[in-house]
């Protein structure tokens, strides 16, 4: 048997979108990803085929050093919209953000990609149709995100320094 990936046809694409976004809502975000590769196989530059592609990647985030953010970073990048272009990379640093949350990892590292993220969501703002308040509430729920980070991490810097806390000093 010739296994091979088949192309689906261009007056298909609207049924595959719809798809798409169901498999996101089911949680299925492999499958969401597999066809956003089809569709684009079709029509490389399909704005929605882009996006979503980009957002089920971001989905399937674990907080490891695994993760496709390059790739996710890719699709974004290929947005016609400078505001899509900057809300979506916004959303990939959130998303980065709170998977490596839920890993486990230190809140001092996270706080890079939530600056990461809000960086791209004032880009967002300041070019936003009118209106459009997606940037706002996103930018929002990251600082509130930070704030609740901020106590444990404060705490822990200031813990009293020790003298076997210094590597030793040769002389």
């Amino acid at each position: 048997m010739d296994a091979h990936l088949k192309t689906i046809s261009k007056s298909g694409i609207s049924q595959a979108l719809a798809k798409v976004e169901h498999y996101r809502y089911l949680n299925q975000a492999e499958e969401a990803e597999s066809i956003c590769r089809d569709i684009l196989m079709v029509d490389p530059e399909n704005q929605r085929a882009l996006r979503l592609l980009g957002l089920a990647i971001t989905d399937q985030f674990t907080g490891n050093v695994s993760d496709r953010h390059h790739e996710a970073e890719e699709c974004f990048a290929k947005l016609v919209s400078p505001y899509e272009r900057s809300y979506y990379h916004g959303i990939l640093h959130e998303r980065r953000a709170k998977a490596e949350m839920r890993a486990g990892l230190m809140p001092h590292s996270l706080m890079a990609s939530f600056e990461h993220a809000l960086h791209f969501y004032e880009e967002a703002e300041h070019i936003r149709p009118q209106g459009n308040d997606d940037a706002l509430l996103r930018w929002n729920r990251c600082v509130r995100l930070m704030q609740s980070l901020s106590p444990p991490f404060a705490r822990q810097m200031e813990r009293p320094f020790e003298a076997d806390d210094s590597p030793p000093v040769w002389r």
